[in-house]
This record gives structure tokens, sequence and C-alpha cells, in this order.
């Protein structure tokens, strides 16, 4: 699933992300108390206990030329919370991609805890170092720049300008959008509320400048966050932070059709 590519491109994206309802005189206003509540949110959180598992190497089998994916983004793409390596983001979709096309997948994870949508350059630079360069990128990015208060045109024109870069060297690019924050229960009022109205923004501003720039965006908060809303204790890990193993089998789940289609790929391989 996809936004429609809309003419005007990031230029309207920006607009969207600023725009809407008053959202920039209500975040005006209150801006001092959302920078002492994500301080708080992100002490009742904690550090990280565990680091992401290495993902990278060989998935799936088939007959087919190796088709060669990379995982960039945050703390979410690096599957962090995950109980098992093959429950993270990058693998379901890298497992779907193998079953699907009858070939087998060189997985790169190349997402960082804590990136915003700043740090993508550095990442992206990675991934095209290597010869050939990736078939698909898959992205997921924009809740720590909620977190961390960076305006949304800001977040929108770095990820744009990411996007292009990939598709000009001939990556196919899918970016699954921000989730919606608000499903994050140690956030406390106001900043749940808010950073619900910023990440639903973010995300619509993320899949305008993404389709303009020629990738295939993944509304993962409509696609996904009710789930993660109606069943927290499931679908988050234990920091209720960053989502549990089925969480993430559900986030790769809804990442792998716009994958398919972003490689042309139609038809599914019965599974044995």
């Amino acid at each position: 699933m996809s936004y429609p590519s809309n003419v005007g491109g990031a230029r309207q994206a920006r607009r969207a992300a600023v725009g809407g309802g008053g959202f920039a005189g209500l975040l005006g206003t209150t801006v001092g108390v959302l920078f002492a509540q994500a301080k708080l949110a992100r002490w009742r959180v904690g550090e990280p206990r565990q680091v992401p598992f290495a993902v990278d190497g060989i998935v799936g089998r088939g007959r087919g030329d190796l088709l060669r994916m990379v995982m960039l983004g945050d703390s979410g793409a690096a599957g962090l919370g995950a109980d098992d390596p093959y429950h993270t983001v990058s693998m379901v979709v890298a497992a779907g991609l193998s079953a699907a096309s009858d070939r087998p997948v060189a997985l790169v994870g190349l997402a960082v805890v804590g990136a915003r949508t700043s740090d993508l350059d550095e990442q992206v630079d990675r991934a095209l170092r290597r010869t050939p360069p990736p078939d698909l990128a898959v992205i997921i990015i924009g809740a720590n720049d909620v977190t961390h208060l960076v305006p949304p045109a800001t977040s929108v024109a770095r990820l744009e300008a990411v996007v292009r870069r990939l598709v000009d060297v001939g990556c196919a690019v899918v970016v699954g959008t921000c989730p919606d924050l608000g499903t994050i229960r140690p956030f406390p009022q106001p900043l749940r509320t808010i950073g619900r109205r910023w990440s639903l923004t973010l995300a619509a501003a993320q899949a305008t400048a993404t389709e303009a720039a020629g990738g295939h965006a993944v509304p993962l908060a409509e696609l996904v966050g009710p789930e993660f809303d109606a069943n927290p204790a499931e679908y988050f890990s234990e920091d209720r932070f960053h989502p549990s193993s089925l969480g993430y089998r559900r986030l790769g789940e809804a990442l792998l059709p716009a994958a398919l289609d972003a490689l042309q790929i139609t038809t599914l391989t019965p599974k044995e």
C-alpha cells in the first residue's frame, strides 16, 4: 500500500507538515512543556537493555539471482526489542521477498538506534559503498524526530533528498512512515496527544515526499497503529516504547506488499 503521487511533491509536503488546524500555533505555546515531558518520557523508557541483533546475511533460498536489500533508519528498523533476529522487520521483509520471488536475499542492516532523519545520509553512504548497489532499501524513520522536536518540514526535506538519492542509482525505496506515537503509554499528557498529532502530520508529509521522489510509502500508523493501541502489552516490548516480536512481525507484514510492488514481484511462491 502506498499514498498516491502528489503533484508538487515535497513543497506541498513541507506545507502540510507545518500547517493543519493551528498545529504550529499549538506547538509554539507548549514547546517548553513538551521539552520537559519528552525528557521525562525518555527517562521512563530508559536506556536500551539490549543491542539490536545482527541481521546481515543471506535470507531464504531460490533459483533466481540474488536480491540485495538494505534496512535503514532508527531502532524500529534495527529491531530493538525483538526476541529473535528472525522476528525483526528486516528479516520478515527479506524472508517474504525470498519466498515470493524464489530468490535468495542478501540482507544488510544499517539502521542505528536513536537515528533521526538527518542521520540517514551517513547510512546511505555506507549502503552505496557496496558494489553493486542494493536493489531495495527499506526505511523506518521519524519517531526520534518527533521526540526531539525536529520541525516536520526539516525532516521531510531530508527524507525526500535521501529517497531521491537512492532512486537515482536504481535502488527501489520503501519508506515506513512515522508510527503513531500516541500509542506509547510512557508518554505523559499532553505529550501523548500532541505526539500523536505531530507524528501523524509528519507521516502524511513523509508519504507525499517519498512518492514525489520516486519511492513507495507505507502508512504504518494507519495500517498497524490501531493494533498497537488496542494491545500494548502484546505489541510493545518490556520498555513499552519499542515493539515486541509480534509488533515487529506486523510491521514487516505491512511493509512487504510495498516491497514486492517496488521490485515488481507479483506472484507469490506457494510455501511447501
